[in-house]
């Protein structure tokens, strides 16, 4: 029985994933083009929707691991490139603090598309 309430978490968590992500993504955007939009809770909002991810593949491993239901080998891909964004987007961010709206703007908008279409292949 708790395994089953666990893959529920995952299978809601994915959508808290995707729904944070969009909603950072869009604001970043925004913020590039609109100072007022720049404030310091859009990157909480940033951090929240990053932290989303690693608990997200924590979770999906955990289930990998007790092998029931075996996921889609392309699941799993798109899990480990989410969470490999987070750390891309974090290495460059010093690299590319000029454009740093942009950088996570469309980094987050990517981590949505990565999240959607692993909702798809379930």
């Amino acid at each position: 029985m708790a395994d089953m309430s666990l893959r529920e978490f995952h299978r809601a968590l994915a959508w808290g994933v995707v729904g944070s992500n969009a909603a950072a993504g869009l604001w970043c955007l925004g913020a590039h083009w609109l100072a007022a939009l720049r404030r310091r809770e859009q990157w909480w909002l940033v951090i929240a929707s990053q932290v989303l991810v690693a608990i997200q593949v924590g979770v999906g491993v955990w289930l990998f691991t007790q092998g029931r239901p075996e996921p889609h080998s392309m699941h799993v891909f798109y899990g480990f490139v989410t969470l490999i964004t987070v750390a891309l987007l974090y290495a460059y961010r010093a690299q590319l603090r000029a454009h740093m709206y942009l950088l996570y703007g469309f980094g987050c908008l990517f981590m949505m598309g990565l999240g959607l279409r692993a909702i798809y292949l379930t």
